[in-house]
């Protein structure tokens, strides 16, 4: 999940929402799960949530990493966090 802080003209959520869905297509080009799943009515932050499903742990690594460069790339945007949770089989 990411955890973005929005530029100060972002004070509506019309305005949320014009800076969350491009952040959001340009992230299913890496053919996850996205959608943003917190801060609903914060209108200067935005939590991003990504699911991806591999059979193996390391291909997941890897799309994480690329959806997360591609998000700390924005320069619109201040990326204050990323948290990560891998499930295996025994989940």
């Amino acid at each position: 999940m990411f955890d973005v802080l929005l530029p100060g003209d972002s004070r509506s959520l019309k305005a949320k929402r014009s800076y969350v869905r491009p952040i959001v297509a340009a992230l299913r080009k890496f053919e996850v799960s996205v959608a943003e799943v917190g801060a609903l009515d914060r209108h200067g932050r935005a939590e991003i949530g990504v699911a991806v499903v591999a059979a193996e742990p390391g291909h997941v690594g890897e799309v994480l990493d690329s959806c997360e460069r591609l998000v700390a790339g924005r320069p619109e945007l201040e990326l204050l966090s990323v948290r990560r949770r891998l499930h295996g089989d025994e989940d």
